[in-house]
């Protein structure tokens, strides 16, 4: 199914469809400040589980969507430096790798102790998120085809994975550039791949 939400005045209705569909074990396909990508709630290990086989995606390569600092606080371990970094830099077009705290679930971490968190400057990601009252658990979409490595028009999107997810959220044309990853779990800030976002 696709529906279309727009950034600047998600409706209600379709923003609560979401909300239903990922509270029922749904996976989604949302926008994000980068590149389209699947989505589930959190407090879902039947959908964690689907998203992961359905992308062949180890633990690891799984992020987090939080609607805001305080929930990252509530699910990673935030020292005053990396608050500081996140807060200079969310939202915005970033993942950073911080330590999960115990709230995690075990699903989404297998033997890892790092998530990556993301807080995406999209007004659709950020309210399904909030609506839904958790973190959203997240990958890339990505087309195997690699000329193209990011898929940017929600009806392609919609075409080509209408069949493996339950449902599409049209957000208009997408991005093809990546979020940068920074990992902040160390003393030193590492920039683990470049994209997007510019580190302030």
């Amino acid at each position: 199914m696709l529906t279309k939400i727009y950034e600047q005045n998600p409706s209600e209705k379709e923003l609560q469809r979401v909300v239903d569909v990922l509270e029922r074990d749904g996976v989604v396909i949302y926008p994000t400040d980068s590149v389209y990508a699947f989505g589930c709630s959190i407090r879902s290990p039947k959908a964690i589980e689907r998203l992961r086989r359905m992308r062949g995606k180890q633990p690891g390569q799984l992020a987090v969507v939080f609607a805001d600092l305080a929930q990252v606080a509530e699910y990673c371990r935030v020292d005053n430096a990396a608050f500081r970094i996140l807060k200079r830099n969310l939202p915005g077009p970033f993942t950073f790798v911080l330590t999960a705290s115990s709230r995690v679930p075990d699903k989404a971490l297998e033997k890892r102790r790092t998530i990556g968190v993301r807080i995406p400057a999209n007004g659709v990601a950020r309210a399904i998120v909030e609506r839904l009252g958790a973190p959203l658990i997240t990958a890339s979409v990505k087309d195997d085809d690699e000329v193209v490595e990011y898929t940017t028009d929600p009806e392609l999107i919609h075409e080509r994975y209408g069949r493996e997810v339950d449902l599409v959220i049209d957000g208009g044309t997408g991005d093809n550039v990546p979020t940068t990853v920074v990992d902040l779990t160390q003393d030193e800030v590492e920039v683990l791949r470049e994209g997007k976002g510019e580190l302030q």
